[in-house]
C-alpha cells in the first residue's frame, strides 16, 4: 500500500513538473498568451488531482472565470502586492478544495492513512507551487515592467503617427531665430533655402544676392526669403549669420530676410537607417537629414505668404522672376495644380500653394529615410492627383555651384532652358478655343494656349480648316506669336497658313464666332510673329484665327500661341 502511495505521489510530482516546465516555456509568448497558459496549467493540475482517470479540464465555469479575471487584473494593474495577496488566496482555496476531495477518496481503506497521505500530498504540492510560482511571478513581474515600458513607447509612437496623419497641422518645432525682424504682413511669395556646411565652396551669399538684385523695388515688397541654416555646427552658423547680417542688413530690417535654425533635438534618428538603392551609410544619412531640413523649412513657411518656391543654396535667378511667376499663376486661374516647375533640375524652382506646405512637410518627415527629396516630391504630386509635370520654359532659376554639398564632389549640372535676362511671359487673357481639325488623342486645342510645356497635335489639315481663339472680353493686343512643330517633329508645322483677327462676336449654333476678320499676315517656316499689333488694327480684337490655306500631308503641331496685351 505504501509503495502504491509513493507511486501515486511520484506520478503527481512528475505531472506537476511537466506542468511547471510547460508553464515556464510559455514565458516566451506574449503576455496575455502566457497568462492564459498559466491559467490552463493550474486548472489542468486541479483536474488531474480530482479526476486521475481523465486529464481533460473539468472545472466549474465560475472558477475558470475567477482565474481569468484575476489574470486580467494582473495584466492591467500595477498594484503588484494586492495581486499577489489575491493570488495566494486563490491557491489556498484550491488546496482546500483538493483536501476535501482527497478526504472523500475511497481508494484507501483507512481514513487515517488517507488523511496522512492527503496532508503529505498537500505539503509537497504546496512546496512545488511555491517554488514554481516564485519563479513564474517574478518573471511575470519583470515582464510587466517591460510591457509597461513598451506600452508607453507604443503610445508615444501612436501619438506621433496621429500627429503626422493630421496633415493640416504644424509640426511642433521651436525654431531659433538667428537673424530676423517680425513679418509685418503676409507676402505673395516666400522663397525658401536650406543650407549646410560644404567641404568645398559656399554659394549661399551669392544666391541671396541674386534673389534681391534680380527683383525690382515693387517685386521686393511682395517677397520674403527664409534661410534655414540646418548644419549642427554652431561655429559655422555663427560665421554665416555674421556674413548675412553685414551684407543684407537692410533686407532683414525690412522683414524680407529671415534666418532660422531647427535644433538637433527635434530631428529623428539619422544613423543606422535603411540602405535603399544600395547607397552607402553616409549618403543615406545625408539625404535623410536633407529631407528633414526641408520639412522643417516648409513647416516654418506655411503661413508667411500665398505661394512658396523652393530653391537650393547655389542658384542664380532670372531677372524679374516674380513677375513671370505671377503671370503663370494668373494664366492657370481655375486650373488645378499642386506643383509648378520653373527649373528642370533637382529641388530648384518648385512652386506650391502655401496651404499645401504642412502636408508636404509631414510627407517629407514621414518618409525621410526612403529616398531623396526630389523623388519624394514626385510621389507627393501624384498623391494629390496631379499626374503630369507642369514645367515652364525658359527656366527662371539656374544651378551655379560646381561642388556638391555632399562630400564636395563635382556637380556641374546646368539647366539649358535657363535665360538670365528677363523673358517676357505672354498675358494670354481668358478665352475659349475651337478647331475643326482632327485632334490626335488628348492633344487638345487648349494645350497650345497654355504656358505649360504642352502642345496641340492634329492629323493632316485641309484647306479651310481653322483654329480659333475667342476672348471673353475684347482686348487691345501689343504682340502676337505662334509657333508650330517641335524639335523632334520639325516637319509637323503649318506649311501654308495665315493669321486673322476678328471683331463683332455673335452666338452661332451653341458657340460664339466673330462676324468679320482682317488678315494680319502669313506663316513663314511654320511660325508667325508680329509686334505693335495695336497700330495696325483699328478695333479691339474679339477673335484670333489660324487659317489653313492649303492642304498638307504632314500632321500639325501648334506648340504655342502667345499674346501680349496692354
Amino acid at each position: 500500500m505504501l509503495l502504491s502511495c509513493c507511486c501515486i505521489l511520484l506520478g503527481w510530482r512528475l505531472e506537476i513538473s511537466q506542468i511547471s516546465y510547460m508553464h515556464k516555456a510559455a514565458l516566451d509568448l506574449s503576455f496575455q498568451t502566457r497568462a492564459a497558459e498559466n491559467v490552463r496549467a493550474r486548472l489542468t493540475l486541479y483536474s488531474t488531482l480530482t479526476h486521475p482517470e481523465n486529464t481533460t479540464l473539468i472545472l466549474p465555469e465560475k472558477d475558470y472565470q475567477q482565474n481569468l479575471k484575476l489574470y486580467q487584473h494582473f495584466l492591467y494593474r500595477t498594484d503588484y502586492d494586492s495581486f499577489f495577496l489575491k493570488y495566494r488566496m486563490l491557491k489556498f482555496y484550491q488546496m482546500k478544495h483538493i483536501f476535501e476531495i482527497l478526504d472523500k477518496m475511497r481508494c484507501l481503506r483507512k481514513r487515517s492513512t488517507v488523511s496522512f497521505l492527503g496532508v503529505l500530498v498537500i505539503f509537497l504540492l504546496f512546496m512545488n507551487l511555491y517554488i514554481e510560482d516564485s519563479y513564474v511571478l517574478e518573471g511575470d513581474k519583470q515582464l510587466i515592467r517591460e510591457t509597461s515600458t513598451h506600452q508607453l513607447n507604443s503610445e508615444r509612437y501612436v501619438h506621433t503617427f496621429k500627429d503626422l496623419s493630421n496633415f493640416s497641422g504644424a509640426i511642433n518645432v521651436t525654431y531659433r531665430y538667428l537673424a530676423a525682424t517680425p513679418l509685418q504682413r503676409k507676402r505673395f511669395l516666400t522663397i525658401g533655402l536650406s543650407s549646410v556646411k560644404r567641404k568645398k565652396g559656399n554659394y549661399l551669399l551669392e544666391t541671396i544676392k541674386s534673389i534681391f538684385e534680380q527683383s525690382s523695388y515693387e517685386e521686393l515688397k511682395e517677397i520674403s526669403v527664409v534661410v534655414h541654416l540646418a548644419d549642427f555646427n554652431s561655429s559655422w552658423r555663427e560665421v554665416i549669420v555674421q556674413d548675412i547680417t553685414q551684407k543684407f542688413a537692410h533686407h532683414i530690417i525690412a522683414g524680407r530676410l529671415v534666418v532660422i535654425h531647427a535644433p538637433e533635438e527635434y530631428y529623428p534618428i539619422l544613423d543606422g537607417l535603411k540602405r535603399n538603392y544600395n547607397d552607402p551609410e553616409d549618403r543615406v544619412r545625408f539625404r535623410s537629414k536633407q529631407n528633414v531640413d526641408y520639412a522643417f523649412l516648409l513647416n516654418f513657411c506655411a503661413n508667411t505668404s500665398d505661394y512658396y518656391v523652393m530653391l537650393e543654396d547655389d542658384v542664380r535667378c532670372s531677372k524679374n522672376f516674380l513677375t513671370a511667376i505671377k503671370k503663370v499663376i494668373t494664366s492657370l486661374e481655375g486650373t488645378y495644380w499642386v506643383t509648378l516647375e520653373f527649373s528642370k533640375l533637382g529641388y530648384i524652382g518648385k512652386l506650391y500653394h502655401s496651404h499645401d506646405l504642412p502636408r508636404l512637410a509631414h510627407f517629407l518627415l514621414m518618409f525621410y529615410q526612403e529616398m531623396p527629396c526630389d523623388w519624394l516630391l514626385t510621389h507627393f504630386r501624384g498623391l494629390l492627383a496631379q499626374k503630369n509635370v507642369i514645367r515652364f520654359k525658359p527656366s527662371l532659376f539656374q544651378h551655379m555651384g560646381y561642388y556638391s554639398s555632399y562630400k564636395g564632389t563635382e556637380n556641374k549640372l546646368k539647366d539649358d532652358d535657363f535665360e538670365e535676362e528677363s523673358f517676357d511671359i505672354p498675358d494670354n487673357p481668358p478665352a475659349n478655343l475651337y478647331t475643326n481639325m482632327n485632334v490626335f488623342e488628348n492633344y487638345e486645342a487648349s494645350k497650345a494656349y497654355s504656358s505649360v510645356d504642352e502642345y496641340f497635335w492634329g492629323k493632316p489639315p485641309s484647306a479651310g480648316d481653322v483654329f480659333v481663339i475667342i476672348f471673353e472680353n475684347p482686348i487691345l493686343i501689343k504682340k502676337i506669336k505662334v509657333s508650330t512643330g517641335t524639335e523632334d517633329r520639325q516637319n509637323d508645322i503649318l506649311h501654308h497658313g495665315a493669321l486673322d483677327v476678328g471683331e463683332n462676336v455673335i452666338d452661332f449654333k451653341q458657340s460664339r464666332q466673330c462676324v468679320t476678320y482682317l488678315r494680319l499676315g502669313e506663316f513663314k517656316n511654320g511660325n508667325f510673329e508680329m509686334s505693335e499689333v495695336n497700330q495696325k488694327i483699328p478695333f479691339d480684337i474679339h477673335c484670333i484665327r489660324i487659317y489653313v490655306t492649303k492642304t498638307q500631308k504632314e500632321w500639325l503641331i501648334i506648340r504655342s500661341i502667345s499674346i501680349w496685351t496692354f
